[in-house]
């Protein structure tokens, strides 16, 4: 599971992974997710959202009021002592929900998304990740808040004015302006569903077992990851601060493996089938082929230097370490594969490939877990042979088949298999 144990050399391994992804995922090379590097007179990702900050006069102050969609935010630098805080927008007496629903971002455009995001202030305060089990006013507020399902007014006081200095990371969606938290309050009460409300309360059930147990409850996926970030979720002694990018791909870890075995149980599909969902600068398509539950995920950026794309795969005995080639992502689209299976009834392996274009800004790894459950929601294109699936995914790249060939393991293994039919 992700993210690391308490033990120091997994905790390190799992922010040394976090630090490989950021250096992978910021494509700009300019600035590297840090503006304050950029000599350009306009950036290119941010030159609405800056304009839209200037003309903002509450966020010229030291103290914001507005309603949290709601959203929390804990950092990994400096782990175990993080920055954690709460993302408020200088915005109130307006449905704020969308600007942390990633759930529901892909109808809108990039523009739109950064343009949600960016206007979240974050409000910063270092803690020890232990201090979850024994919170300060402060931290306690931000737990407070990250179990409620809608908007909450919110009071934060800085030590200064908030300033936008990184807002892209890895897993992460981006973040607007921050500054030093002095104080937070909340200036409405809470609406916490009652299964949030219990399973908080639970201090005897593993984060695991209370993480699924939401998800089967129908609580959003982004709420259970916020939930679990700030340290309210597992046993008493256990509890802690997980940053943001390390629940995300912890949360899809953990959902996932309570399905795999349900899925391993299911008769397998009868043909091979290949489907594919674009959007937001990204594209990910997936083929389906008969075979016991097995797993590859294959990521391609910069396409124009005709690149090898990374990957990580798994085969029908599951793996044991990081995916530490394409992260994040890996789980993203495993997850939602899982999904789709468990809900035919069906078993199947899988070879997902995400493309990122030349236009794509960083917005977190749920661009890929949504974009592959609107391509598994469509009718897929079903065929008899490995070969003629294997063309309908070349027309639905841009970049060349032979390129992610020469990355998959998935593919070696389906070209050496042969089927009981074939000895007919």
């Amino acid at each position: 599971m992700f993210p690391p144990s308490s033990s120091a050399p997994r905790e390190e391994a799992g922010l040394g992974a976090t630090l490989a992804e950021v250096r992978r995922e910021i494509a700009c090379r300019v600035c590297q997710g840090d503006i304050k590097r950029c000599r350009l007179a306009i950036c290119p990702y941010l030159d609405r959202v800056r304009a839209w900050f200037t003309e903002r006069r509450d966020l010229q102050t030291k103290n914001l009021f507005g309603a949290s969609p709601p959203s929390a935010f804990v950092g990994s630098w400096g782990y175990p002592k993080v920055l954690v805080g709460p993302l408020v927008p200088p915005v109130r007496d307006e449905d704020t929900s969308i600007l942390d629903a990633s759930e529901s971002w892909l109808s809108y455009d990039l523009a739109e998304i950064l343009r949600f995001r960016l206007s979240l202030v974050r409000g910063k305060a270092p803690r020890r990740v232990a201090e979850a089990r024994t919170p300060d006013s402060i931290l306690s507020t931000v737990q407070e808040a990250a179990m409620a399902s809608k908007p909450i007014d919110t009071e934060m006081w800085f030590t200064r004015k908030p300033t936008l200095v990184s807002p892209f990371s890895a897993r992460a969606p981006p973040s607007g302006p921050s500054a030093d938290l002095t104080k937070v309050d909340l200036t409405s009460n809470p609406s916490v569903p009652r299964r949030v409300d219990d399973l908080v309360s639970d201090t005897d059930l593993g984060a695991g077992e209370a993480v699924t147990d939401l998800y089967d409850h129908g609580i959003t996926q982004s709420q259970i990851t916020r939930v679990f970030s700030v340290g309210l979720l597992g046993t008493k002694d256990r509890r802690r601060l997980v940053p943001t990018e390390w629940s995300i791909t912890a949360v899809d870890d953990i959902l996932a493996k309570g399905l795999v075995d349900e899925v391993r149980g299911f008769p397998w599909i009868p043909e091979f089938e290949v489907t594919n969902a674009s959007g937001l600068a990204n594209n990910v398509a997936i083929l389906l082929f008969p075979q016991a539950f097995m797993f590859e995920g294959l990521e391609a950026w910069n396409l124009e230097a005709n690149p090898t794309p990374a990957h990580d795969h798994e085969f029908a005995g599951g793996r044991t370490t990081y995916p530490d080639q394409i992260a994040g992502a890996y789980h993203a689209t495993r997850l939602p594969v899982l999904e789709h299976l468990a809900a035919r009834r069906r078993q199947a392996g899988a070879i997902v490939f995400m493309e990122v274009y030349e236009d794509w800004v960083p917005l977190g790894v749920w661009r890929y877990r949504e974009l592959a459950r609107a391509a598994l929601a469509k009718k897929p294109s079903r065929f008899e042979d490995f070969e003629s699936a294997e063309a309908e995914i070349g027309r639905r790249l841009r970049l060349p088949l032979a390129n992610w060939w020469r990355a998959s393991v998935l593919r070696a293994y389906l070209r050496s298999q042969r089927r009981i039919t074939s000895y007919a």
